[in-house]
């Protein structure tokens, strides 16, 4: 398995994973979002929530936990915890609609990952290069070119 580090050397702009709080703090991203098992978070996530219920408790950002039940296509019950800030929590129902469609429709495509960019504080250019990889990934593994070293 690669580290971020790798992955984000792939693109020529800041990935926004591991450093949410830090961009939602600045005013720079609008929501994120986290997930795992029901009942079974990881140690570091739990960990690292908790530095976003600090800002939650002072009114800086906004918190909305859900739970999915078990599904064909995801075979456990998933406990998903959005945050956005305040004058941005719309994001938060948009997010959830999108991740339902995902995992209880089995709807997801180009433009539902676009549109989950858009609401994480992508910008287009950088939602149009992420795209661009995924499809060239994608084209790599269905040939059977794909380096999975590249893919991350």
């Amino acid at each position: 398995m690669r580290a971020r580090s790798d992955i984000q050397a792939q693109y020529p702009y800041l990935l926004h994973t591991n450093r949410e709080l830090g961009l939602m703090l600045a005013g720079i991203k609008p929501a994120a979002f986290f997930g795992d098992v029901v009942d079974a978070l990881a140690p570091v996530l739990v960990r690292y929530l908790s530095r976003f219920d600090r800002h939650v408790s002072a009114g800086r950002l906004v918190r909305r936990d859900c739970c999915l039940d078990a599904r064909p296509r995801l075979p456990w019950r998933m406990h998903r915890i959005y945050f956005a800030l305040p004058a941005e929590e719309w994001r938060i129902d948009e997010l959830i609609a999108l991740h339902d469609a995902m995992f209880i429709d089995r709807i997801w495509s180009v433009e539902t990952e676009r549109r989950e960019g858009e609401l994480l504080g992508y910008e287009d250019w950088m939602n149009d290069f992420h795209l661009a990889r995924l499809e060239r990934l994608a084209k790599e593994r269905a040939m059977g070119t794909l380096d999975q070293a590249v893919a991350g």
